[in-house]
């Protein structure tokens, strides 16, 4: 195993972009080419970071708060009786977490969620909340290897489906395309307004 791959087994898998890096792969191959910091990950937490230290040979350092801050485990959900139906969530949703469809309510499968947050800045009617699932505990003592692996799958599975999905008609490149331009837009803005906050 390259040490790439190495490196991706010890991330917790949410794809939560945190790290500055569209998923944990990418954030993997980043560190792996020493061409990232060891200390992106805001869902490992301190623990994580010195898994990569021990697996890398690099110092260990602390959380680089410009990604975020070591937080419990939340999962999303929504409120249902605001919902429109839009579907931009389930596009953001990098495990598929999200069931539903055009204009109809969407819910979303708890024990799927990674709490990446993905889907917060994409609703244009907040009703999309998070949830505390692990008390106190933070970084890998809220989540476990069961779940980075699960969450991994379920990654690897949406991608397999979407790329199968531009392949069998290339129209949907141009749905595809406007979705990831409004999800990007969205998460932009989100960003813009956090950094405003901690001003």
């Amino acid at each position: 195993m390259n040490l790439k791959h190495q490196i991706l087994a010890i991330l917790p898998q949410t794809q939560c972009t945190r790290c500055g890096f569209p998923d944990c792969a990418a954030y993997a191959e980043a560190i792996a080419l020493d061409e990232a910091d060891i200390n992106q990950c805001p869902p490992g937490g301190q623990e994580g970071i010195e898994r990569i230290a021990a697996l890398t040979g690099r110092s260990v350092a602390p959380l680089n708060l410009l990604n975020g801050t070591e937080t419990p485990r939340n999962v999303a959900w929504i409120d249902e009786a605001w919902c429109i139906g839009c579907t931009l969530c389930i596009a953001a949703c990098p495990t598929d977490a999200i069931v539903g469809s055009n204009k109809q309510m969407h819910t979303i499968i708890e024990n799927s969620c990674t709490g990446c947050e993905l889907c917060l800045p994409v609703c244009p009617v907040d009703c999309i909340h998070l949830e505390n699932v692990s008390g106190h505990h933070t970084g890998w003592q809220a989540w476990s290897q069961e779940l980075a692996d699960q969450a991994k799958d379920r990654y690897a599975q949406k991608q397999m489906r979407m790329a199968s999905h531009l392949q069998q008609d290339p129209r949907n490149e141009i749905s595809s395309v406007a979705k990831q331009s409004a999800v990007k837009a969205a998460l932009a803005k989100a960003k813009t307004l956090t950094e405003r906050r901690k001003l």
